[in-house]
């Protein structure tokens, strides 16, 4: 496929069950997601939000594919920077694999068909902030990157 896309894999000291829950649990979410979280019934075909903290819209989409713990596919479109919007849909993959009793891998894969794309450039500086509060946050129960005040 021509486009653009952004991979990142990391391991996390956890259970699939364990990730999959913080992955999709809001309040959770918060904790990591530098303040934002989901809004969504996390089944194929449903709707979803991304809600900064003050409750404005930051992406929207749909939610593909979901099979609990190991497979999320979201349709994905930023709603609040215009010139990403412009570019339209991007599909957002999150793979998770067990891979010892007490490691777990996790790979997300956001792409979308334009070259070059802004919005690619711009998920690759948010995702390492957000996969690595993530990790921190499940192992030692405290973020390395706080929401900016």
């Amino acid at each position: 496929m021509a486009g653009s896309t952004y991979n990142y894999v990391t391991f996390i000291r956890t259970t699939p069950e364990q990730l999959w829950a913080a992955l999709t649990t809001a309040e959770f979410m918060k904790k990591f997601w530098l303040g934002a979280h989901f809004e969504t019934e996390w089944r194929a075909g449903a709707a979803w939000k991304l809600l900064f903290e003050d409750g404005s819209v930051a992406d929207t989409g749909e939610i593909l594919e979901c099979d609990p713990p190991k497979r999320l596919v979201l349709k994905w479109r930023n709603e609040f920077m215009p010139e990403l919007k412009a570019e339209g849909y991007s599909r957002c993959v999150m793979e998770i694999e067990p891979v010892t009793e007490t490691a777990t891998k996790l790979t997300v894969v956001h792409s979308i068909e334009v070259e070059n794309s802004k919005l690619i450039n711009a998920v690759s500086g948010g995702w390492p902030r957000i996969l690595s509060n993530l990790k921190s946050l499940i192992e030692t129960g405290e973020v390395v990157l706080p929401p900016k005040k």
